[in-house]
């Protein structure tokens, strides 16, 4: 199966009752689901949670009353029997992960092949084989190349805007648009936002090379947005977890969803 399970992982167990309700608080930027107990749970061998995503997951995860499972996933040869081995614990786990590019395909064929649900917000692998190693599982997921609910709504935007206004953009060079690609100085390949952008920006008729996206103005003409700190992340996530764990005790037939669909689904609140 290749390498797999970097640090980054979060084990959130879903509410057991009735399906969990979701607010988007602006003010205090909270999750709220029905039915979970506020337990909150380490001990001295976590070490899966201590990088910067993992912390916001777990914050937003608290204000939102979602239990969270103390799990370490270890070497690559333990890894398989670690989850099955808390999966059948916690019956209700649904795993997070934020881990790296280059583990994104093993991670998801561990998860598919112990069949717990999951929520994949790493960037990069091989997308197509992502989703055809979910399908293939029917292992419910939710897989985002971007999990902040505004940044969400902007690129929901941009893609309505290219299926409806297809070559819109259509004989505008690169110099008479601005591509701007910045993210926090760990991350390790370029952002899904970015990519996500370009693909709609595709789509109107403007042909764009990944290898140009760097930090520095490669065109004028300017969509933007900005993002301070890592919280909307996390609680977006949380929202994704809450939705899929309503999935999951309704037994929806679609069992693979992205952001977008988590977002139509409170904006339907």
């Amino acid at each position: 199966m290749g390498r797999s399970c970097r640090c980054g992982h979060v084990g959130v167990a879903r509410p057991s009752g009735p399906p969990p309700s979701l607010s988007f608080e602006e003010a205090g930027h909270t999750h709220r689901g029905n039915g979970a107990s506020a337990r909150v749970v380490f001990d001295d061998g976590v070490n899966i949670c201590l990088g910067k995503m993992g912390k916001a997951v777990i914050k937003a995860a608290d204000s939102a009353e979602l239990d969270l499972i103390p799990m370490s996933f270890g070497c690559v040869e333990e890894a398989g029997k670690t989850v099955e081995v808390f999966f059948r614990e916690h019956p209700n786990m649904i795993v997070v992960d934020y881990t790296a590019p280059d583990v994104v395909n093993s991670n998801a064929e561990l998860y598919c092949n112990v069949g717990v649900p999951f929520v994949m917000g790493t960037t990069g692998g091989d997308r197509d084989r992502l989703y055809k190693t979910v399908k293939d599982s029917n292992v419910y997921a939710i897989i985002s190349l971007e999990m902040g609910k505004h940044v969400v709504a902007f690129l929901a935007a941009m893609e309505i805007m290219a299926e409806q206004f297809p070559g819109a953009f259509s004989g505008y060079s690169l110099k008479e648009f601005i591509q701007v690609e910045s993210h926090q100085s760990s991350k390790l390949d370029t952002s899904g936002t970015a990519k996500a952008v370009i693909c709609c920006f595709e789509k109107l008729g403007v042909s764009f090379d990944m290898d140009q996206v760097g930090c520095e103005i490669i065109v004028s003409f300017e969509f933007q947005h900005n993002v301070c700190g890592r919280s909307i992340y996390g609680e977006g996530t949380v929202g994704a977890v809450l939705i899929l764990a309503k999935k999951i005790q309704q037994k929806a037939d679609q069992h693979t969803h992205n952001m977008i669909d988590v977002l139509r689904e409170v904006s339907m609140r």
